[in-house]
């Protein structure tokens, strides 16, 4: 995954269930970092779901990628686990429940990628 033009960090997190919290944590301190404190509940959130959805794709890690551009803020989620079928949608409708104003799911090489873009 490239990010160009922009800041972006990124987090590699054990599969745990303790990981949607600290991924939020890590998100959270970012935002914060680049003067973001209006989404804190929705950033919260969001990232937490990503992360729940790539620690059951049963891998070993997850990665977390935030970017940020026109006071909107990209988390991705990668489930780190090769060999998954078709990217399961199921998960979409709830993050735009939670505030996503775009989302989505793909699987490639390197397992499942979910992704949400949120207003900041």
């Amino acid at each position: 995954m490239q990010v160009r033009n922009r800041r972006s960090a990124n987090w590699s997190l054990e599969a745990a269930a303790w990981s949607p919290r600290k991924a939020s944590a890590h998100v959270l301190g970012r935002l914060h970092e680049w003067g973001y404190r209006e989404a804190d509940e929705t950033a919260a959130a969001l990232t937490e779901l990503l992360v729940r959805t790539a620690v059951a794709d049963g891998g070993r890690r997850v990665s977390v990628h935030l970017a940020d551009q026109d006071r909107q803020a990209l988390v991705v989620a990668l489930s780190h686990r090769p060999g998954l079928a078709v990217a399961d949608t199921g998960v979409l409708p709830e993050l735009t429940g939670l505030g996503a104003v775009s989302c989505g799911t793909d699987t490639a090489d390197d397992g499942r990628r979910v992704w949400a873009v949120l207003d900041l």
